[in-house]
């Protein structure tokens, strides 16, 4: 079973064409190159603007089915900065643990990350985590919160994701179901 998996880039810029998306392609190879499992992207490039976020993430969810939705951008104190507004208005749940981790390891390489308001969520079956939008913390940050990534979307019967382990291997507890 193909497991679709949604990547939003959230830019006002990137939206109208004024500028090159990197933040989506680079979560896009991140996937290729740590997951095993067959998968689909669906990806979407939205303004910075609450409402059409909260839609696009509910539409990734719900009707695309997307086991786990990523964003890039959006996460930091601008004023036009709304992801984790969007995100936190479509959950269920929140799982403050995914930003905690996030946040502790790109401290260690800016100190300005401490102004990042990464998060995470759950809707249905879907695990929406955001992202910051630069390429390189994008990396870092899938890093650190990847390996829980899979076991979380058992847990919410979610499409099951493999790794490819020599990169990076999920943790299942033992015992889990496989």
């Amino acid at each position: 079973m193909t497991a679709n998996i949604g990547i939003i880039t959230v830019s006002d810029r990137a939206s109208r064409g004024e500028y090159e998306d990197r933040g989506g392609p680079a979560i896009q190879e991140y996937l290729s190159e740590v997951l095993s499992c067959d998968w689909t992207p669906v990806a979407r490039i939205v303004p910075d603007e609450p409402a059409q976020l909260a839609d696009v993430l509910k539409e990734m969810c719900d009707q695309q089915n997307c086991c786990l939705v990523i964003t890039t951008g959006g996460t930091g104190p601008a004023r036009r900065d709304i992801t984790p507004e969007a995100t936190e208005a479509v959950c269920e749940k929140l799982l403050p643990g995914f930003g905690e981790l996030m946040r502790e390891v790109s401290l260690q390489k800016v100190p300005t990350a401490i102004l990042s308001r990464q998060m995470a969520g759950v809707r249905g079956q879907s695990l929406i985590v955001n992202l910051p939008g630069q390429p390189r913390a994008i990396c870092e940050c899938l890093d650190a919160v990847f390996p829980a990534i899979p076991y979380c979307i058992d847990l919410i019967e979610g499409a099951r994701l493999t790794t490819h382990e020599e990169r990076l291997k999920a943790y299942r507890p033992p015992g889990a179901k496989t």
